[in-house]
């Protein structure tokens, strides 16, 4: 399904070569909006050519810090100017990007290229979103079209029905654990493409879009560039009531169509899961009886409006435990307004749940921490390299809630029964579109501009372990499989601070992207990461001798590492950058 979406797009509809040249449909900005935006400016942007291009401006909790940094021109703000140029704002308090997104604007197969890997759930309505660096949502938003490495495809073959106190969130936990993460790893080095995990089978039929929403956002915690569901009449009537129905269209595997890889998995033998803090994947029950002290319902993947209500009636007439906070941060404005309109919220509030604002932060960790000694329990994905936290279901949570204690929701012995409203609230109050200034509006003091393409004055670096702060002196990082994914999550951010990453096998859709912002990466095998490991610095050839293999100076020995960039993007990191030059036609 995925070369399907990108070969009608390509301008080599056999996908043949390293990258090809695509047009893309959608451009989503959530971690660094207004460095994409100044790139596209840079590379000639008036109006974008695109049919969606959307700014989610995630900061919902201000203070004086985050002011100041609005006016020193933060790359996380959304700035005003990017509505003349046909880029929609969502404005703060209308939900989590990804949530949002798949209500509001998410469409069958399309393409979409993004900034923030936690967009992955909008798979789930047949939509392919693949990471990309400013430079690459530069080049879409002003000529509509980039370059692509062709991604695999590994499928995953869903039968049976889950039983009761099992729900999504369960099921993509259980992906973890059966080590899909291991497939896509073993594909990735052989093919040195991305590669997409397929939901197929006769019950990835039976689900509805927001359940497959929560199986496709688990692909980033799996190393895969993307998950992607059909579109079938579930999906037209999700469009239905979202009333959208002109976005709908047909996408399925064609009959025979080849995969690099098939996984099968039995719904019916999937059992309550929990994500520890460690990240090992366990049953509910070999943690059963440990205290919880901080609950957060919600959150922007792995609950939906079905796990919220559930949650809600399983928890009515209970009370909080004294020692536990029960915090309901709600995926967008359309599940909290569903869930005033159907007494839930009272319920939940009665329960003694506080609401809180949809703000990117608290995935991160940076509001509501975990406290020191505390436990804290959440149905969201983690965030990378963020203080440790639980990861379990809307019914799980709800059993902590109820008891204060970790245990199997089973114990609720009589499952609930919900039933979704087929009539959504669907205002868009909150989507600022296209406007003209407003007269008397403040201007800038100083023009924004994007970042200069840096050259490469020197090949030595310092060489660190964990990831710098922005702005600091140019550095090598030697990753492990948690700082580069935290760094996918920050290209936008890191890009000036880190040039140069080194790691065992990191994806492809990541290295492409850090190509884009010009940051070299390499791979290494286990006596080469052994050999850097403790070294302050090392010593690159000059980047015109770079080839498949590279050859670097640590210590007092040499190190041979693989060249990760292919075709076009060993150009990018050369040039420091993949934006394009300004078009003649603009």
């Amino acid at each position: 399904m995925p070369q399907k979406i990108l070969a009608g797009r390509a301008a080599d509809p056999q996908l043949r070569g390293d990258l090809v040249q695509v047009k893309v449909d959608q451009v989503i900005l959530s971690r660094a909006p207004t460095r994409a935006y100044v790139e596209a400016v840079a590379a000639g942007l008036k109006k974008t050519p695109l049919e969606v291009a959307v700014a989610y401006d995630g900061v919902c909790v201000t203070d004086v810090a985050w002011n100041s940094k609005v006016a020193a021109g933060a790359w996380s703000a959304v700035v005003p100017e990017m509505l003349s140029a046909g880029v929609q704002v969502a404005r703060p308090g209308i939900g989590f990007p990804a949530p949002v997104h798949l209500e509001r604007f998410g469409s069958p197969a399309r393409l979409a290229l993004t900034d923030d890997p936690r967009l992955a759930p909008l798979g789930g309505v047949g939509m392919l979103v693949l990471l990309a660096s400013p430079g690459q949502l530069a080049q879409a938003l002003a000529q509509g079209s980039v370059w692509l490495r062709p991604p695999r495809s590994v499928q995953i073959l869903i039968s049976g029905r889950t039983r009761p106190f099992v729900c999504a969130r369960d099921v993509a936990l259980e992906l973890v654990r059966r080590g899909i993460g291991d497939v896509v790893k073993r594909i990735e080095e052989r093919h040195r493409a991305p590669v997409v995990l397929e939901f197929a089978g006769q019950s990835a039929k039976l689900l509805n879009v927001s359940e497959r929403a929560v199986l496709a956002g688990a692909a980033p915690m799996l190393g895969a560039a993307a998950g992607l569901f059909l579109s079938d009449e579930k999906t037209e009537s999700f469009l239905r009531d979202q009333r959208r129905s002109k976005a709908h269209r047909t996408l399925f595997a064609d009959q025979g169509a080849p995969c690099d890889d098939a996984v099968t998995l039995d719904l019916g033998t999937v059992d309550p899961l929990i994500c520890d803090e460690q990240g090992q994947v366990r049953s509910v029950r070999d943690l059963a009886g440990k205290p919880i002290h901080q609950a957060i319902l919600g959150g922007d993947s792995g609950t939906n409006l079905r796990d919220l209500l559930a949650a809600a009636a399983l928890l009515k007439s209970k009370r909080v435990p004294s020692r536990l906070d029960f915090l309901v941060a709600p995926p967008s404005r359309q599940a909290l307004e569903v869930l005033a309109q159907s007494g839930a919220l009272a319920d939940l509030a009665a329960t003694g749940a506080r609401i809180v604002e949809p703000d990117r932060r608290v995935m991160a960790g940076e509001l509501y921490p975990v406290g020191p000694g505390r436990t804290s329990l959440r149905t969201c994905d983690p965030e990378p390299l963020a203080p440790g936290f639980i990861v379990a279901s809307a019914e799980t949570l709800a059993y902590a809630v109820a008891t204060g204690t970790l245990g199997d929701p089973r114990a609720f012995k009589r499952p609930v029964r919900v039933t979704i409203p087929r009539v959504l609230p669907t205002d868009d109050v909150l989507v600022t579109r296209e406007r003209k200034p407003e007269a008397g509006a403040p201007k800038r003091d100083k023009p924004l501009a994007a970042p200069a393409p840096r050259g490469w004055k020197t090949t030595t670096f310092d060489l660190v372990e964990a990831l710098p702060e922005p702005g600091g002196a140019e550095v090598a990082l030697l990753a492990s499989a948690d700082s580069a994914r935290a760094l996918a999550t920050r290209v936008g951010e890191l890009d000036a601070s880190v040039r140069v990453v080194i790691g065992a096998a990191l994806p492809s859709g990541l290295a492409s992207a850090l190509a884009g912002a010009g940051i070299a990466v390499f791979s290494a095998d286990a006596a080469g990461l052994a050999a850097l490991k403790g070294q302050r610095s090392i010593t690159l050839p000059p980047v015109a001798q770079w080839g498949d293999t590279v050859q670097l100076t640590a210590g007092k020995g040499k190190v041979t590492l693989t060249n990760a960039a292919v075709g076009l993007e060993r150009a990018w990191v050369a040039n420091g950058t993949s934006r394009p030059a300004p078009s003649a036609k603009r």
